[in-house]
């Protein structure tokens, strides 16, 4: 006898809920996948940690540092986001980006996963050298400035 056809239930990069004709409760599927697009669209993290905050806001979102502990050991380079009453935890996958909105060094960097999060170090401004051409000098301090604004590069 042949194999009945089956279906994943969740989308294979972001676990999405799928849904199937005649599903009851459709509705804690929909939210969940909406919960998780409103996520991913624009990742913007409040800060890393290794710990839950004690009284996040709603739509909260946390990078798992790699020294996480209670409730999020185990859980480390994965995105939180706080759903109001529980944790949506988001592996991410190879080339996802997100924005760091800390007030601490890392704030405005966006930052790359490649098998764990990678930040942007820091370039220093050209100094030194036996001749010195201010215009090339000032172009690249120009060029620096800008990556930096944009987040791409820290500030030093």
């Amino acid at each position: 006898m042949p194999h009945p056809v089956t279906f994943p239930s969740a989308s294979a990069r972001f676990s999405m809920p799928f849904l199937f004709a005649g599903q009851s409760q459709k509705e804690f599927f929909v939210n969940e996948s909406v919960a998780r697009i409103d996520a991913l669209l624009h990742p913007t993290i409040v800060e890393e940690r290794g710990d839950p905050p004690a009284s996040p806001s709603e739509g909260d979102a946390y990078l798992i540092a790699t020294t996480a502990t209670g409730n999020w050991e185990g859980k480390e380079d994965q995105i939180a986001v706080w759903q109001g009453s529980y944790w949506l935890l988001i592996e991410p996958r190879d080339g996802m980006m997100l924005r760091d909105a800390s007030s601490g060094a890392g704030a405005g960097q966006l930052l790359l996963f490649q098998g764990s999060w990678i930040r942007p170090s820091a370039i220093a401004a050209p100094t030194g050298g036996t001749s010195e051409d201010t215009e090339a000098r000032a172009a690249i301090e120009s060029i620096l400035s800008a990556l930096q604004v944009y987040g791409i590069l820290p500030s030093p």
